[in-house]
């Protein structure tokens, strides 16, 4: 039964980190596309009213996008209680990166320069 339960949250980590992915890369499009549009109405030589509605569309799908990224954001931190929740609270799916930032993990980089100078030679 353990088998079962760990490939099904396999399944489903894979889906959420594809889905995490896609939104984050539409975000990065739209972003761009909503960079270029006043950049190419001012190298035209433009009044500013052009394009105007469509500069405002493409905002508007930006602030929706990031909506979606809450959500996805959301969904991921209560797959992460349901993971507990079937006892498999100590398998780690995806990276270390990912599993600190959703755990609020105490793990933090250090350097020589963090130790007493006498341990750092």
């Amino acid at each position: 039964m353990l088998k079962e339960r760990r490939l099904a949250a396999e399944t489903v980590a894979e889906q959420l980190f594809a889905a995490e992915a896609a939104i984050d890369a539409a975000i990065a499009a739209v972003a761009t596309l909503t960079a270029a549009m006043p950049k190419a109405r001012i190298d035209a030589n433009l009044a500013p009213m052009i394009g105007h509605e469509a500069l405002m569309n493409a905002s508007r799908t930006v602030s929706s996008l990031m909506e979606a990224r809450s959500g996805i954001c959301a969904t991921h931190e209560a797959l992460a209680v349901a993971q507990k929740q079937i006892g498999l609270g100590a398998v780690a799916f995806g990276s270390l990166t990912k599993e600190m930032m959703t755990r609020g993990s105490q793990i933090r980089a250090v350097s020589s320069n963090d130790m007493p100078a006498e341990r750092a030679a």
